[in-house]
């Protein structure tokens, strides 16, 4: 199996994750009738995407850094690869205790996350598909919107305090 393939594996797993999110704030929409109790941190986990789209957008059609290296004139910068699973997978991070109670499985998840990234980082220019700077850029953009994210979560979601 070459990197290019072992790359797009791990992607569609990313995105798995994506629709797993997508169904449960769906669901939690339905049986809470309404869309602001659905969790703040799935509600809120929109906002990286939609910058990481606009990101995407803008480096692949209008602001063109530099082409592959294979030689197909396609758009390289930043890896859009790297940049969603990173940004997907760093969100999952913040979400995953939440829902997973067990502190070893939640430390597990997070380092098979870690380490299905850094493969995705690696093997996109193993595959002759990016330079490391593409890479390197969409890590940075990553940590842009991830960083977003968090602020927004640690000002909008207040810890439930009981009553004396």
């Amino acid at each position: 199996m070459d990197w290019d393939s072992i790359t797009n594996i791990i992607l569609i797993s990313a995105f798995a994750v994506f629709v797993l999110f997508i169904c449960l704030g769906f669901f939690q929409w339905i049986s809470r009738k309404s869309f602001t109790k659905i969790d703040p941190e799935l509600r809120w986990a929109t906002i990286p995407l939609i910058l990481m789209t606009i990101v995407y957008f803008v480096f692949d059609h209008i602001f063109i850094w530099n082409t592959r290296p294979n030689g197909s004139g396609e758009p390289s910068f930043p890896s859009s690869h790297v940049m969603f699973v990173a940004t997907l997978f760093a969100i999952t991070a913040v979400v995953l205790p939440k829902y997973i109670k067990s502190k070893a499985t939640v430390i597990f998840l997070d380092c098979l996350m870690l380490v299905l990234t850094i493969l995705v980082a690696v093997g996109r220019v193993f595959a002759n598909m990016h330079w490391v700077s593409d890479v390197i850029g969409a890590l940075v953009f990553t940590a842009i919107f991830i960083a977003i994210y968090l602020i927004i979560i640690k000002k909008l979601v207040k810890p439930k305090t009981k009553g004396v």
